[in-house]
């Protein structure tokens, strides 16, 4: 059997250690100072060894104690987190996704509200990444990525195409008047090097070098695009916002497709109710955005 925790003690210790002050430490759990002051005597007197040194101004941590307050803090933690899923008389569930910048903030946000609704009993945490992810290291129930969706530790749900054009800030689209005319002009990169070449084939013109800035997200390179430092090649369909407000501008129509947004997860664990809700959620929602864009004339 496990022996008895001093529960309140270890409260007790735990506050004041954030603190370093028994009076805060009161204030917190709603107590006394004394009562406070006490139950880390008794915990002292329990361990056998001196956790803080009565100080002038406030506290110092003995080793003793430095070596305990990561414990109780991560242990404490955790039963809060646990606690807190029970609110409202319900279980609620956490889901963690770990998403491609560029389909979060483009696609995903506005949606958000729509699956909060539907499921208000699963709490979403949202982590951003550069398509760089490993689900097991970082305990992602899902992540959504970019590429071809040959990813062999992971099922992968295909989400939607997503074909890379040219945009620019209305201002640069006026000295654009074929596709030529990007020769006289700062190209943005990414860290795929074979994304402009595939675009002026799409084109059908000649490539040439492109030395322009690279960056590692599609979203910091649009932005860069919109102050008009240069002309990007990335997904229209994730910046539908920007193009309706003006703010970009698609000068071309060609189109190269290179990969799509994917809903990945570990093949090696079964799918929880949560799980299963996102994914049969967010794959609604890809389907009734790409009829939206396909009844509007748009790839």
């Amino acid at each position: 059997m496990r022996p008895h925790l001093p529960l309140n003690a270890l409260r007790a210790f735990e506050a004041s250690a954030r603190h370093l002050n028994f009076r805060l430490a009161g204030l917190e759990l709603k107590v006394t100072q004394a009562a406070v002051s006490q139950q880390v005597r008794m915990l002292e007197e329990r361990l056998g060894t001196p956790l803080f040194k009565r100080l002038p101004r406030g506290l110092g941590m003995t080793d003793e104690a430095r070596a305990l307050l990561p414990v109780l803090t991560d242990a404490f933690n955790r039963i809060e987190a646990v606690v807190r899923q029970f609110e409202g008389g319900r279980v609620r569930e956490v889901l963690t996704i770990g998403v491609v910048g560029t389909f979060a903030v483009g696609w995903l946000m506005p949606r958000l509200k729509s699956f909060n609704e539907c499921h208000p009993f699963i709490e979403l945490r949202l982590l951003t990444n550069n398509n760089l992810v490993d689900l097991a290291a970082e305990g992602l129930d899902f992540a959504i990525r970019f590429g071809d969706g040959s990813w062999p530790a992971t099922d992968n749900v295909w989400l939607m195409d997503a074909p890379l054009t040219v945009l620019c800030a209305p201002e640069v689209a006026k000295r654009l008047a074929t596709p030529a005319d990007l020769g006289k002009e700062t190209l943005l990169r990414s860290y795929r090097e074979d994304e402009w070449p595939l675009w002026f084939a799409a084109a059908g013109i000649e490539p040439w070098p492109v030395n322009g800035p690279v960056f590692d997200s599609s979203r910091l390179m649009v932005e860069a695009a919109m102050q008009e430092a240069g002309i990007a090649l990335a997904p229209s369909a994730m910046f539908a916002r920007e193009i309706h407000q003006r703010l970009l501008v698609q000068p071309f129509a060609a189109e190269v497709q290179i990969g799509a947004y994917w809903l990945a997860s570990l093949k090696s664990r079964a799918l929880s109710p949560a799980m299963a809700a996102f994914r049969e959620w967010v794959s609604g929602e890809a389907d009734a955005s790409r009829r939206v864009r396909q009844s509007a004339g748009t790839p």
